[in-house]
């Protein structure tokens, strides 16, 4: 039941990194959040989605 869980936030995080990468945002602060999701799995998921870019899908 355990990699169920790990699944789960591997594909959040996917989804999380996709939408910093469809940003406005500068190559730099596209890495920061990227590496922050990346090395961070729940924690920096978390802090993304409050505090991070969102993708801009009405363009």
């Amino acid at each position: 039941m355990d990699y169920v869980f790990g699944i789960i936030i591997f594909c959040l995080d996917v989804w999380a990194i996709a939408s910093i990468i469809n940003t406005n945002e500068s190559t730099g602060k596209k890495i920061v959040w990227i590496a922050i999701v990346a090395i961070l799995p729940v924690l920096g998921l978390i802090i993304w989605w409050f505090a991070g870019p969102k993708a801009n899908y009405n363009r």
